[in-house]
């Protein structure tokens, strides 16, 4: 893959054979950085796990201590009391066959679904739509609940979710180079323990084969995970 010259110079300041402490990996992110509008920083998890298999499958959300800089959009889809509720708790979009039939016609200017679970069953016809795009409810990301108001707080407050994909590997949003870098190593060790807290009980050995920080088109950084 032919790399542009701001990339290539910054990737210069990286030893590659090397894992950083976090906080100076957070720090090399920033240096290397090669855009000029507020990048985006990940953090890439490699597992030793095997997906393929349904007790090493890795999905789950949480609230990173210093949010992540990004404002979502949220639609709930609810009726009655609910729909009253997510409205209340600032959903940007709330309703129930009215939403439906928006989505259908390819409306998707939202980020985040948090449905009732009486809803799903009407929601699941849209599942190629919304599955390949990480859109789909699912009560193992807190977005299928009857505590729509809760649901909708936390997203506002900076809630990312995390899902292993087909080679095993994990990326999550962890903040902002407009973050500080205390508030970016908060949110990096807080996500680090909450992938250590799910690890799946079949895996054996070592857990995390590496672990890269990056901002957004720069160059990985590993970080040191022992």
């Amino acid at each position: 893959m032919k790399r542009g010259k701001k990339y290539v110079e910054a990737a210069k300041l990286v030893d590659r054979s090397m894992s950083y402490p976090i906080e100076e990996a957070v720090a090399l992110v920033r240096k290397t950085n090669t855009v000029k509008f507020d990048a985006s920083v990940e953090a890439a998890f490699r597992l030793n796990v095997d997906p393929r298999h349904a007790d090493q499958q890795i999905r789950g959300a949480m609230v990173l201590p210093n949010g992540t800089g990004r404002s979502q959009k949220v639609l709930v889809i609810a009726e009655g009391p609910k729909a009253e509720e997510a409205k209340a708790a600032g959903a940007d979009y709330v309703g129930a066959k009215d939403m439906l039939d928006e989505i259908a016609k390819g409306w998707l200017d939202f980020d985040v679904i948090v449905a009732t679970p009486n809803m799903m069953g009407q929601l699941g016809r849209f599942g190629k739509i919304l599955g390949p795009k990480g859109l789909m409810p699912n009560p193992k990301t807190g977005t299928v609940t009857m505590d729509v108001a809760h649901a909708v707080n936390e997203v506002k407050k900076g809630k990312v979710t995390y899902r292993v994909d087909k080679q095993g590997n994990i990326s999550c949003l962890i903040g902002k180079l407009s973050f500080t870098d205390e508030q970016l190593v908060q949110n990096f060790k807080a996500l680090y323990d909450q992938i250590q807290r799910v690890r799946p009980a079949a895996v054996k050995g070592a857990y995390m084969k590496s672990v890269t920080v990056a901002s957004t088109m720069g160059p990985g950084v590993r970080v040191d995970h022992d």
